[in-house]
């Protein structure tokens, strides 16, 4: 090869080499891509829409009802009547005590209150006689006045029988301990032959009401503030009433919805939050006191909010929201927006955005401010897609 057809041939090489590189670079900057003509991108019409805002609370739950079953007597522990675990009615019996010494002092009373009556009666008869005496004056005046007091006197040793036979037989009733509440109950403290006395520390068992079920979570303070300044300013409406939703440890939704029962009136000093308490239906026994669940609750709803996919809004360097619209001369703009909540996949927007805006959720890449975009609506492109591949199917 001859060394003029060898320097042409590199020549050319070298030309085609950079013009390779010119076509690379073209293809990847946005400003040859404008002047190719304006870039495909897929947009969201913002329309207002009512939006409920909710907030997720982690908590625990608790017993609608405890009962710490004592002794109101000292007593040897004779039978255990109930099953660990089980189902107790209010008022059924749990424990028998040996009430040997509870039966013989109610005996005793009875026998003495028996005594009282038949003296009674003696001092009545006595009393009627001698009044009938004073009549005729068959007896004195004085007579007259010691029976009717004996009569009386009799009268009140009944009602102090009465009152010793009731007494004891309180003690004798405390000897057979009784469940206060329905519920389930628990392990028993004690055993047969134990020695219990009356309002000891340590109970014998605990019986706990799980249907309902409270479940207790906690607020910041602050959260409650802005809520309230959000409904003050009429962008949110309160809600009143609104079923609270519990989600279970596995991230799975309880079958029944709860209830807001109360909100605490002080806040935590230590930690700056405040106490909620919300009540839930547990009917099959889910829910067992100590869990660790969350509660949604409903804090408002904003009749016009403005939701944009999450796609559509970046962050910038400094951490603040942007969005890229269509602007009214077919231009893509930068603005700058306020986020408050994620909804779903949406983001609730607080400024910087209004219902007709065009904000751009496809294409983002390829374009950059000022640069000339035609804009194809989200639903529009996805309805076109679906109507192709039908036309396609049919074929």
């Amino acid at each position: 090869m001859s060394p003029n057809r060898s320097f042409l041939r590199g020549l050319a090489l070298t030309a085609l080499a950079a013009s390779v590189l010119v076509l690379v670079a073209c293809k990847g900057h946005p400003a040859a891509q404008q002047q190719g003509g304006p870039a495909e991108v897929t947009v969201v019409t913002l329309k207002p829409q009512a939006v409920t805002v909710t907030r997720e609370l982690p908590g625990r739950t608790s017993a609608y009802q405890i009962a710490e079953v004592r002794p109101q007597v000292n007593g040897i522990i004779k039978q255990r009547l109930f099953e660990e675990g089980a189902l107790v009615k209010a008022g059924q019996p749990l424990y028998q005590l040996d009430d040997a010494v509870y039966r013989a002092e109610n005996n005793n009373a009875k026998a003495a209150l028996a005594k009282a009556k038949a003296a009674l009666y003696s001092a009545q008869l006595n009393a009627k006689r001698t009044s009938e005496l004073a009549r005729i004056d068959a007896v004195s005046k004085q007579d007259d006045e010691t029976a009717t007091a004996t009569w009386r006197q009799a009268e009140a040793d009944v009602a102090a029988g009465q009152a010793q036979v009731e007494s004891t037989g309180v003690n004798l009733a405390f000897a057979r301990i009784v469940s206060p509440i329905t519920g389930r109950i628990g392990k028993s403290a004690v055993t047969p032959g134990a020695l219990v006395t009356a309002n000891q520390a340590e109970p014998m068992a605990r019986v706990q009401q799980l249907d309902p079920v409270f479940v207790d979570v906690t607020q910041s303070s602050g959260e409650l503030l802005d809520l309230r300044k959000r409904i003050a300013a009429g962008s949110l409406k309160e809600a009143d009433g609104t079923p609270v939703k519990i989600l279970l440890e596995d991230g799975s939704t309880y079958t029944h919805d709860g209830k807001l029962q109360f909100a605490d009136v002080s806040v935590d000093p230590t930690t700056g939050s405040f106490a909620l308490r919300v009540i839930v239906p547990n009917p099959e026994h889910v829910l067992l006191p100590g869990m660790y669940v969350r509660a949604v609750l409903d804090k408002g709803s904003n009749p016009r909010g403005i939701l944009v996919p999450q796609a559509g809004i970046s962050r910038d360097p400094k951490g603040g929201a942007t969005a890229m619209v269509v602007g009214k001369d077919g231009k893509a703009e930068l603005r700058e927006v306020q986020v408050s909540r994620t909804v779903g996949d949406h983001w609730l927007i607080e400024s910087g955005l209004a219902a007709g805006d065009q904000v751009i959720v496809e294409g983002l890449q390829m374009i950059q401010p000022g640069m000339p975009v035609h804009a194809s609506e989200a639903g529009a492109a996805k309805a076109a897609a679906a109507a192709g591949h039908a036309t396609a199917a049919a074929h």
